[in-house]
């Protein structure tokens, strides 16, 4: 009897033991140093495929101006499909192949030829070899008077734009009143050379597109827009306006 109250107390012994030595282990430098180092091992792994998505796949996008009112409003956030057009490679002069080709009355996000570091939204409104021109506010393709449901108009005076001096140069033909006198609403005719697009803001009295700057190269196609993901009224008189301000009725509206 008295050899197998000994073996039980041993057995106790052990199991205690065993609990000190894990609690011990749990409590070590080195314990502790493991479970940092899988914190930030997945830290890591998150954050990189969050730069990869973000570089190749979808980025986010906010409106800061009312150039395409009413399709996109000052406020609205948008989610950019950057794989649809082919992603470019950062530090390479390179692009991932592209999904679908740019298509004309497509909504595109790009980098506008004049401002390097910067990100316009604007419609595309002619592709390479359209003959493009504008009378009286209204846009012919190819001859053709186009309807343009999307378009506003809120001023009904047109404005000289020295900056559209560029569509004379294009033409060969000298500026001036007898010359050549683009205006914003009235100019060209024009031709879209290859591997370039024109750009239209749909707020067509109040936007800085191409008719002012010039051709977009392909290249500088960023993606298409998904759907507004978040907007709200900047403007509000109330009290943090990103969140009594928000538009529900827009949030995961589609771009078109």
């Amino acid at each position: 009897m008295a050899v197998t109250g000994e073996h039980h107390r041993s057995a106790a012994d052990r199991v205690s033991d065993d609990k000190h030595r894990t609690n011990a282990e749990a409590d070590s430098p080195v314990s502790n140093g493991r479970w940092a180092w899988e914190w930030i091992k997945s830290f890591l792994i998150a954050f990189g495929l969050f730069l990869v998505i973000r570089s190749f796949v979808v980025e986010a996008f906010r409106i800061p101006t009312g150039s395409m009112e009413n399709t996109l409003l000052v406020g609205d956030f948008l989610l950019v499909n950057k794989a649809v057009f082919g992603a470019s490679i950062p530090g390479a002069a390179a692009r991932l192949p592209a999904l679908a080709e740019p298509r004309r009355g497509d909504v595109v996000v790009f980098v506008p030829p004049h401002e390097a570091g910067k990100n316009y939204v604007k419609r595309l409104v002619g592709m390479p070899g359209d003959t493009l021109a504008m009378v009286g506010k209204t846009l012919y393709l190819n001859g053709i008077l186009q309807d343009e449901p999307a378009v506003r108009h809120s001023d009904p005076h047109d404005i000289v734009a020295p900056g559209m001096v560029w569509q004379c140069e294009l033409a060969g033909l000298p500026a001036g009143r007898d010359a050549c006198r683009p205006t914003r609403d009235n100019w060209g005719p024009i031709v879209v050379p290859d591997g370039h697009y024109f750009m239209l803001g749909d707020n067509r009295d109040d936007s800085e597109d191409s008719r002012y700057w010039g051709f977009v190269p392909r290249a500088a196609l960023k993606g298409r827009p998904l759907f507004i993901y978040y907007s709200f009224e900047s403007a509000s008189p109330r009290a943090v306006p990103w969140l009594t301000g928000i538009r529900w009725d827009r949030v995961g509206r589609g771009v078109h």
